[in-house]
């Protein structure tokens, strides 16, 4: 009565590995991420040459802004485009051509005609979709003087402020403005009684 039958152990030990492995892997979700961190170079960097000359590209001044029921318009048009997996970085023009795309094809392609359009402070980040996720994820970020919007047409039809999420989703790893590139830092509350005290 003490030990759990041989069957059921085989069943419980992985499932609470898995519960705990999650734990310790939520403790950075629950930080507050920060791209103040400037980095020269990225490990996905030699991968996105492709695309590099959209991420650099400079905005063309318009006079009218970009309203967030236009933004829903592009982002419910790509995320009904069909999702398929690339290992190569499509660029715009290709996602356009073949009508598929994974989500860094629908992130770029969107950040291109957002850029198009006069958005300003769009980034594009590579990171996490969920904590537990075993691969990485891309979308957009896009400061605006009403907050951080989050913009990713793989998953959302609509826009969403930065501040709504669960911390356990969303987890940017690395991020691009323009030419910039930064590596995601995080703060923890915490972090601030540990510098206040020394």
């Amino acid at each position: 009565m003490g030990s759990l039958p041989l069957s059921r152990a085989r069943i419980i030990k992985p499932v609470l590995l898995r519960a705990a492995c999650l734990c310790l892997g939520t403790t950075a979700c629950f930080a507050q991420p920060s791209f103040l961190t400037a980095v020269a170079s990225t490990p996905y960097d030699h991968q996105m040459i492709p695309v590099a000359r959209v991420l650099n590209s400079s905005v063309r001044p318009l006079a009218s802004r970009t309203s967030l029921s236009t933004l829903n318009q592009w982002l419910t048009n790509l995320r009904a485009m069909p999702y398929q997996y690339s290992p190569q970085w499509k660029t715009p023009a290709q996602v356009q051509s073949d009508l598929v795309a994974d989500c860094k094809g629908k992130a770029i392609l969107l950040y291109a005609i957002m850029r198009a359009n006069g958005a300003t402070h769009v980034r594009f980040v590579i990171g996490k979709h969920h904590v537990a996720d075993q691969r990485t994820h891309a979308w957009l970020e896009w400061d605006t003087t009403s907050g951080t919007y989050l913009l990713d047409p793989t998953f959302n039809r609509t826009v969403e402020r930065v501040s709504d999420y669960d911390p356990a989703r969303y987890i940017p790893h690395y991020a691009y403005n323009g030419a910039r590139k930064y590596r995601a830092t995080y703060y923890r509350p915490s972090d601030a009684s540990i510098v206040a005290s020394n």
